[in-house]
């Protein structure tokens, strides 16, 4: 199915443009990560202890926070009212994130949502397990490992990309797709920094879906600039570059749209779990698709007159 007949934009004409919108945002991005310290890390990273927990009545986040101001376990007061402590999915659902201890006592998470059912005991369900909706407890050196792994295969998979396209294409794709590709992660991390919202391993596959998908776009542009090299000898290299763009124009808005209508959806009624992978994959594909017409082409444009 073809939804957009023959076109003939000049996309490199706007190159310029793209340029500053992506510096731009990238810019933004790297401002907020700079004034936040680096980019907002999740307990899978930093290690700690995070409790998910439910109440029946709506209750008001100062009021934890208070409650969490004098812990008492074995004998020890303990304040975690400057910990993260957020509403999520509703006013009734509570989620306190805990910084890992030195010296933290036995049973540490048991003992905080005993001290809580106790404080809010007119407000907590009879049924402890209906109040527990999740405890989430890493190390300090799993999460170090974890961080990692987790950058290991953010550049493996970049480097392993890099040598499929030089060897599919020329060397000037290559980089240019690696451009692409980089362009997306910094942008969606910038735009999480920006957000406040934090990076979990959920988050990092959320990083390879949107690598992947942003390169198969970028492929099936580069492998009809291949093509028309060969049949348009007549024309310049911008206008063979701008033709297979307009070509393949059709093809990129119908799955760019259908893909993130999916994760619109997910997005929506996925529910809290899911959420922010559903919003990186949301980011991902505008971005993925403005990348591979605004970013890698116009770079393969430029390295190809360099060469």
């Amino acid at each position: 199915m073809r939804l957009i007949k023959e076109t003939s934009i000049q996309f490199m004409a706007q190159s310029r443009l793209g340029l500053y919108v992506s510096g731009a945002v990238i810019g933004a991005g790297i401002i907020s990560l700079i004034l936040a310290g680096g980019p907002l890390l999740s307990i899978d990273f930093k290690g700690g202890t995070l409790l998910a927990v439910h109440f029946t009545d709506p209750v008001d986040v100062n009021d934890i926070r208070s409650a969490m101001s004098t812990v008492s376990i074995d004998g020890q007061l303990f304040d975690f009212s400057k910990t993260e402590i957020k509403q999520f999915g509703s006013t009734r659902d509570i989620s306190v994130r805990i910084p890992h201890l030195d010296k933290e006592p036995a049973n540490f998470a048991q003992r905080i949502i005993v001290h809580l059912r106790k404080s809010f005991s007119d407000k907590v369900p009879k049924v402890e397990s209906d109040f527990i909706l999740s405890i989430d407890k890493v190390g300090p050196k799993i999460g170090s490992e974890l961080s990692n792994k987790a950058i290991l295969a953010i550049i493996s998979a970049l480097g392993l990309i890099l040598f499929y396209i030089s060897i599919r294409f020329e060397f000037n794709f290559a980089l240019s797709a690696i451009a692409a590709l980089a362009h997306d992660v910094f942008v969606t991390v910038g735009i999480f920094s920006i957000m406040g919202y934090e990076i979990s391993l959920p988050i990092i596959a959320a990083f390879l879906t949107i690598v992947g998908y942003s390169l198969n776009d970028t492929i099936v542009i580069f492998d009809r600039i291949r093509e028309n090299v060969k049949s348009m000898k007549r024309l310049t290299y911008t206008q063979v570059v701008d033709h297979s763009i307009n070509d393949s124009l059709s093809r990129t808005i119908i799955t760019s749209v259908t893909t993130f209508i999916v994760v619109l959806v997910l997005w929506l009624f996925g529910g809290e779990v899911i959420n922010l992978f559903a919003f990186a994959m949301m980011v991902g594909v505008i971005v993925g698709t403005y990348s591979s017409i605004f970013v890698a082409c116009p770079l393969v444009v430029r390295l190809h007159a360099g060469k």
